[in-house]
């Protein structure tokens, strides 16, 4: 990864993989999908990633003395939780449209639901 994209040492690299990419993918997927289940509202989101990143930020300053308070660095592991939360929620909300509303079918574009006509 790029010095100028992110900050950290020589092996910054393999700590943006399996801190942010891995574990806060994974953790970002599951809040994401567990806001769709609970019909929570979009706007939360965003702060749960944030929160989620800031973790993510902390663990390689916590075990591998990186910087913690950079800025481009917070930025970048923000895009990439903020996707993956929300492609838990999408992912988990067209799960739920299809259950619930099984009177509906999925449009041509698999993104949005149509009426069935009789």
């Amino acid at each position: 990864m790029p010095e100028w994209l992110y900050d950290a040492g020589p092996n910054g690299h393999w700590y943006f993989l399996l801190v942010t990419v891995v574990m806060g993918g994974l953790a970002a997927y599951a809040t994401g999908s567990a806001i769709a289940v609970t019909w929570r509202p979009r706007w939360q989101l965003f702060v749960y990633s944030v929160l989620i990143a800031a973790a993510a930020r902390f663990i390689p300053f916590a075990l591998f003395e990186e910087p913690f308070l950079a800025p481009r660095s917070f930025l970048v592991d923000l895009v990439v939780l903020i996707a993956a939360t929300t492609a838990g929620f999408w992912i988990t909300r067209q799960r739920q449209m299809r259950e619930q509303y099984d009177w509906l079918a999925p449009s041509a574009d698999g993104r949005s639901v149509r009426r069935i006509s009789n």
